[in-house]
């Protein structure tokens, strides 16, 4: 293949242009991909600086809809239940290996509940070895983001579909032993395996709430979006340079 405009010729290789045809729309991709991080943590910044300046909402009146609270700063009234708590592991806090404490909380003056992500504490020396911790009892004001967990989640834990438990909380659970420690916070998993009305929602505690938090490091979504442009950019870059080493090994001047 070669092309030819006045005096200049443009003869590119086949092993050049199958390598340009490949790397141009995988970089392209790439970028997008990043830009679409930036702009996702983009809308969860502003959010949550929204809720901020505002009074935030009250969990109680979207037991309905609470999906569209995402990323916003709300609060409701509650109390823990112990029973159904879970460990999310393999979190990592300034290199030490840890759990994230998930706690149900019973809506007050409702049947139901919403999963409060209380923060990070340190594991044990051995993976046996699992850490205590406290968890208050009675009446509480809880206040922190609202978040959808991800379903894209890949485990190693046993994925056999386990059978709903009753929402008659009268019953126990008595045919398997309640699991302590996940790999994910999967909701799906634990809206079979709890015997309670669960919101698809989790809230993330505040960092200065009282109501048995642990460490809260979150990572707030400004911190990360010049990172993410950056390497929008730099795809973006890699594409427009695949292209020019294309056409500079491609093209001759005729004499």
């Amino acid at each position: 293949m070669q092309f030819r405009f006045l005096n200049v010729e443009f003869k590119p290789t086949l092993l050049g242009t199958l390598i340009t045809l490949i790397c141009i729309p995988t970089f392209i991709k790439l970028g997008f991909w990043q830009y679409e991080k930036a702009a996702l943590k983009q809308k969860i910044q502003a959010n949550f600086e929204q809720t901020n300046t505002n009074q935030s909402p009250n969990l109680k009146d979207f037991l309905l809809n609470s999906e569209q609270l995402e990323f916003k700063k709300i609060e409701v009234d509650g109390e823990y239940d112990k029973q159904y708590q879970i460990l999310i592991d393999n979190k990592v806090e300034s290199s030490l290996a840890g759990y994230h404490v998930i706690t149900p909380l019973k809506i007050q003056n409702s049947d139901t509940y919403v999963l409060v992500n209380r923060g990070w504490i340190q594991a044990g020396k051995t993976r046996a070895d699992i850490p205590a911790f406290d968890t208050p009892a009675g009446a509480l004001n809880i206040k922190g983001m609202a978040w959808l967990p991800t379903k894209k989640i890949f485990t190693l834990e046993d994925k056999m579909p386990v059978e709903k438990a009753p929402l008659d909380k009268t019953q126990a659970v008595t045919n398997v032993e309640w699991q302590l420690v996940w790999q994910n916070l999967d909701m799906q998993k634990y809206v079979k395996t709890a015997p309670i009305k669960i919101l698809p929602i989790i809230v993330k505690l505040d960092n200065d709430s009282a109501a048995g938090g642990f460490v809260r490091n979150w990572e707030m979504s400004a911190d990360r979006i010049v990172t993410h442009m950056g390497y929008a950019y730099q795809w973006f870059g890699f594409a427009f340079a695949a292209l020019a080493v294309y056409l500079y090994l491609g093209i001759k001047k005729l004499n």
